[in-house]
């Protein structure tokens, strides 16, 4: 089932394009908060985006920003402004498409169905992992930290995977060990410890102090945030 995350906040609208579109069999997640769209969208893993322009606090075009920075999911604007210059701006900042309000609700399924079809008949939507400003793409192993790159290593992308995989949690360092090698043989601890306190360097240059954190004798742990 596709997933589809519409970024609107007009109420009315929300529910209508949701009852139509889920009435297509695809699952529809909206934003709680406006404040914050990137790690609503991260945890959604969204195949598409239905994206309004005029939103409160930041707009359509700085969330599209945002979310191309970790991510290649096609992006649909629903728009009251249609004219050329918002057209043109709306794909300089990484839209696929726009939809002009008020809109047919069959025209907007046909876009929807046409977006998707020729998008995933390329290959599969980026898998994205978030945790308190952090948005790991599992598709590339690569790593934004509130819109900053951060480059890992194989292994520190392997285990930040399994720590945001399993964030709340205790991941102990047997378990940590066994996924950088993928065996309980031949591991050496000292390696696993200076893996983790680089990947903890990176993340607190880039503005995480303490993301993880060491609990003695158990393992080591990322707060569900």
């Amino acid at each position: 089932m596709y997933r589809i995350f519409l970024v609107e906040d007009d109420s009315v609208i929300v529910d209508v394009v949701r009852r139509h579109l889920e009435g297509w069999g695809y699952e529809v997640v909206c934003p709680e908060r406006f404040d914050n769209v990137l790690a609503e969208f991260a945890a959604a893993g969204p195949h598409l985006v239905l994206l309004d322009i005029s939103l409160p606090f930041y707009n359509g075009y700085h969330w599209c920003q945002e979310i191309r920075k970790v991510s290649k999911v096609p992006i649909l604007f629903l728009t009251s402004a249609s004219d050329n210059v918002n057209v043109v701006m709306a794909m300089q900042m990484g839209g696929d498409d726009l939809l002009a309000k008020p809109f047919d609700l069959q025209v907007l399924s046909a876009k929807v169905q046409a977006i998707l079809r020729r998008t995933y008949d390329f290959g599969p939507a980026s898998v994205l992992l978030s945790c308190g400003g952090a948005v790991l793409n599992l598709s590339d192993g690569s790593l934004q930290v509130n819109g900053q790159k951060v480059d890992l290593t194989k292994n520190e992308g392997k285990l930040l995977q399994l720590l945001m995989e399993r964030k709340g949690q205790i991941v102990s360092r047997d378990a940590m060990m066994t996924t950088l090698w993928e065996s309980d043989c031949f591991v050496d601890e000292n390696t696993l410890s200076v893996n983790v306190n680089r990947l903890r360097r990176k993340l607190e240059t880039a503005g995480l102090p303490g993301f993880i954190r060491t609990k003695k004798g158990l393992g080591y742990l990322v707060e569900a945030l």
